[in-house]
């Protein structure tokens, strides 16, 4: 299992990639500096707070630890300032959102292993964690929530999920064999989007 320290370091990354990603999605709905750093924050906190309180890990960190806070806010405003030299606005939403969706995947899961949930919860807390902030951002932005969609989105976060406790079940959790778990959820998302995967539907 990783130390604490690697933890962190992943999280405010996580947090700084969705963060960016959210602030994206604001900045094409043309809101403004306040909306993109409001947008910003819940995309890149909302599935942390979600997986605390799920966890009972109270106040949430996004409440608790000031730099999950300023990451977000600032890499959101980063954001704002910076959007002009950003080519094919989308296509940055979908790495960015795709990238955080493999970190907050990997963080998720393992916060909660750490936390003492039984193997099957842990999989289901990873997988809320890393699309709670994509979820929270599509709503606010008035889109159709991705993980809603026919989008390999909340399925690729399972599975992360379950690489991660299997990892650790193995005990060979270290911060390679996770930064391949966060990469391969980040992958199999961006392929499905390149080769338009999706999930069955019903037929009408």
């Amino acid at each position: 299992m990783t130390g604490s320290y690697s933890l962190l370091v992943a999280d405010l990354i996580g947090v700084a990639v969705f963060a960016a990603s959210g602030a994206s999605a604001a900045v094409a709905k043309r809101l403004d500096l306040f909306g993109v750093a409001f947008v910003g924050f819940l995309a890149a906190l909302g599935g942390g707070i979600l997986r605390d309180l799920v966890i009972g890990a109270v106040p949430p960190l996004a409440f608790s630890d000031w730099r999950y806070a300023i990451t977000a806010v600032v890499a959101s405003l980063a954001v704002f300032w910076l959007h002009p030299q950003l080519n094919r606005l989308r296509r940055t939403v979908l790495l960015l959102d795709a990238a955080g969706l493999g970190l907050f995947t990997v963080t998720g899961t393992l916060k909660a292993l750490d936390a003492g949930v039984p193997p099957v919860g842990a999989c289901l807390v990873g997988m809320l964690t890393g699309i709670g902030g994509g979820l929270a951002r599509d709503l606010v932005t008035a889109e159709i929530p991705a993980v809603l969609q026919r989008d390999i989105y909340a399925v690729a976060a399972l599975g992360g999920a379950v690489a991660v406790t299997v990892l650790s079940w193995l005990d060979v959790a270290d911060p390679i064999t996770l930064a391949a778990a966060a990469a391969g959820v980040t992958g199999v998302r961006l392929l499905a989007l390149y080769r338009r995967w999706s999930a069955p539907v019903a037929v009408p």
